[in-house]
């Protein structure tokens, strides 16, 4: 196998696999602090990648995204369970619910951010080059994947926050759609629509690839 091949896996692994569980774990961490204990139970609240790991969506498609030139990382992990019943305010906290996986990679693309600022001032000798990839990729993947999940399509986070928001029977209508949420996106990337609403961060990501590479 190609020796810069490993090296991108072995670099990009950490922040793709913690973007993609921690992403989960806060959809699960929200829900028990909301009255949902299922996820807890289940041993879902956890940054423990095994609990976590879809073998198509956490190991397959980043592979995939990493071979193909020219191509954005990206994955998803199993959903982590959740109860509504055991919620109190249903609409407010299926928001609360839904809106915690995407600020997850928003403060993990923070961290990420500040990390590759310190190696890039630091004198890590051998290790700056490789640390800063890595921080940048957890940048652009976190990015990424708020962005994309906030799209509002259900089954995606952002279609259940809509939905939270929107008043009956706009709700239940939108609701509706979760069904065919997924073949609405294989049209989106299919007909390059997602690059278009995806456009601007892209344009963002793609920017900050080049300070380094």
């Amino acid at each position: 196998m190609d020796q810069d091949f490993l090296t991108l896996v072995t670099l990009y692994a950490l922040p793709v696999i913690l973007a993609i569980t921690l992403h989960e774990a806060a959809h699960g961490w929200a829900a028990m602090k909301l009255g949902d204990k299922t996820a807890l139970m289940m041993g879902r609240i956890t940054a423990n990648p095994l609990k976590h790991i879809d073998p198509i969506g956490t190991i397959l498609v980043p592979l995939i995204c990493l071979i193909l030139p020219g191509s954005f990382m990206f994955g998803w992990a199993k959903p982590v369970p959740i109860n509504t019943r055991n919620f109190k305010k249903l609409r407010r906290d299926m928001l609360l619910v839904a809106a915690a996986g995407p600020m997850a990679n928003i403060l993990m693309m923070m961290a990420w951010l500040l990390i590759f600022k310190l190696s890039a001032t630091s004198d890590l000798g051998i290790y700056s080059e490789p640390l800063q990839r890595m921080a940048l990729m957890g940048v652009i993947f976190n990015t990424v994947l708020a962005a994309f999940n906030l799209i509002p399509i259900p089954p995606l986070d952002g279609g259940r926050i809509l939905t939270s928001l929107l008043p009956y029977p706009w709700d239940v209508r939108l609701n509706g759609l979760e069904r065919y949420g997924f073949i609405i996106l294989i049209v989106l990337m299919t007909t390059h629509l997602l690059d278009f609403i995806l456009g601007p961060i892209y344009a963002a990501v793609g920017a900050l690839q080049h300070l380094i590479l």
